[in-house]
């Protein structure tokens, strides 16, 4: 199959979180498996000033918008040997400082940046010889892409054979702007509507491609089930329900090239289940570079993370005075200034006790993890938690909440049965949280149980080749639809 990857975000290229991961790492397994892959994304400054192969593929691009025609031009790198991906290059949108935003809050015009994107994409393919058989779509970034193949591209035959897959990779960012942006898609007002991609009186990105996607994805099977509920689904739960019979939940999988303590560039020894002794290493360099208290019989917690409400950094400061009774903390992340700030106050109250960066650092990121004896991942929903995958495989023993993927993920550790690959607890509550940090914490003394644990973690794996043999029946069962089912529900009720 020919099959088009479309992501705002990709490894090795740029990264914010775990989009980037499963939008890279996909393609590069379907390659593996045979098939022709490309892709294309934003041609961000953070790619231009970075150490990448890139050249002007020759092509421009002209985009109608309602009072101007706007430029841009299709630029073109690798991953690896065999798999192209055009960057679509404006620098009035795409050569700021952020993907989407600073600490402060979003780019005002992100709605015009991303319609743009979307229209670029496909006008891109007028402009070169390769034919998808599907578009992989990837988060509200892209939710155009189908309801333009359903509208202003229906005729266009070039087109007539393209199908349609939209993986959310978290429901609550949805692209949702005002109605007054809604002359820049170029759409006519009749998809205004609640069986469009109006919501809320709002156009909303996300539901076009949730309306007009042949099959859709989400990134774990809880996840699946839970945004189809009040609680998860941040009020997209009643057009999913409805479109539940083409809805898919596959949990992500892990680049083991990338994240494997065997081979792992980042880290200062490298060690695996067979000989586990370099994590220890890897434990004492951490505390070093942190400038924090060694203490051999307290473990060390770790946290990578983007500073969200989502991911749980108010639980985090709740109980700091517990976590930092029971060992040493460390956090690497970036998001929201309040949470950045909230973190950054921990080091205040524990200077001893708590390290914090504030950004992103891939090559920090892996020392966390393998460096770390316990991770943790108190979120109040976590879709897939690629980040409790990769603890495992370095033999860090996640602590979750049970909530979307690391509910899938994670099974509870029996002490009596030797079963079970780390910790989880339900309510998300300040109480819930610090009765498991101690029961882990005790257990972290119980050399030879602890043992036992690691040893299952590092036994466990989660690499891509399953979940691309479930894309790959989902591929072929788009392609075997007549396009556009998705397409004509009936008014939701509001």
């Amino acid at each position: 199959m020919n099959i088009l990857m479309v992501a705002s975000e990709m490894t090795p290229f740029v990264k914010t979180g775990g989009l980037a991961d499963v939008a890279g790492s996909l393609s590069r397994e379907m390659e593996k498996r045979g098939h022709n892959i490309k892709a294309v994304l934003p041609y961000y400054r953070t790619i231009k000033d970075g150490n990448f192969q890139v050249k002007p593929l020759g092509q421009r691009l002209k985009i109608k918008m309602p009072d101007k025609v706007v430029e841009g031009r299709i630029m073109k790198g690798r991953i690896g040997a065999n798999i192209e991906v055009w960057f679509i290059k404006n620098d009035h949108y795409y050569d700021r400082e952020g993907l989407y935003g600073t600490a402060k809050g979003d780019y005002a015009d992100n709605a015009e940046r991303f319609i743009f994107f979307c229209r670029a994409t496909l006008e891109s393919l007028k402009e070169t010889s390769f034919e998808p058989d599907i578009i992989h779509c990837h988060d509200w970034q892209t939710g155009l892409i189908p309801v333009y193949l359903n509208t202003l591209f229906k005729d266009d035959p070039r087109f007539a054979g393209i199908r349609t897959v939209f993986t959310i990779h978290n429901v609550a960012y949805q692209g949702i702007f005002p109605p007054s942006e809604m002359p820049l898609t170029g759409l006519g007002w009749d998809l205004f509507t609640p069986e469009g991609i109006e919501f809320y009186g709002k156009i909303n990105l996300m539901k076009g491609g949730i309306v007009y996607s042949d099959i859709l994805t989400t990134v774990s099977k809880n996840y699946a089930r839970q945004i189809q509920t009040g609680e998860y689904g941040c009020g997209l739960e009643g057009l999913l329900k409805a479109r539940q019979k083409d809805l898919y939940g596959i949990l992500n999988g892990v680049d083991y090239d990338e994240w494997d303590p065997e081979k792992d560039r980042f880290i200062i020894k490298n060690y695996s289940r067979r000989t586990p002794g370099g994590k220890k290493d890897c434990k004492s360099s951490l505390l070093k570079e942190f400038r924090l208290e060694p203490a051999p019989e307290a473990p060390l917690f770790g946290l990578v993370s983007r500073l969200a409400e989502q991911k749980g950094i108010d639980l985090i400061a709740d109980t700091i005075d517990e976590i930092s009774s029971l060992g040493n903390l460390v956090i690497l992340g970036k998001g929201d200034e309040s949470y950045e700030n909230m973190v950054a106050h921990l080091i205040e109250k524990h200077p001893q006790k708590v390290g914090v960066r504030i950004g992103f650092d891939e090559a920090l990121a892996h020392r966390i993890v393998a460096g770390s004896d316990l991770f943790l991942v108190p979120s109040r929903y976590e879709p897939c938690g690629l980040n409790v995958m990769h603890s495992l495989k370095y033999g860090t023993i996640p602590i979750v909440r049970a909530t979307g993927g690391p509910d899938d993920i994670i099974s509870e550790f029996n002490p009596d049965t030797g079963k079970g690959n780390g910790f989880k607890f339900y309510d998300y509550s300040k109480e819930e949280f610090c009765s498991k940090l101690k029961i882990a914490a005790t257990l972290y003394r119980e050399k030879k149980l602890w043992r036992k644990l690691v040893q299952n973690a590092l036994s466990c794996d989660f690499g891509w080749k399953e979940p691309a043999r479930e894309y790959e029946k989902l591929y072929r069962k788009a392609q075997g639809r007549r396009r556009g089912t998705g397409a004509g529900f009936p008014p939701l009720q509001e």
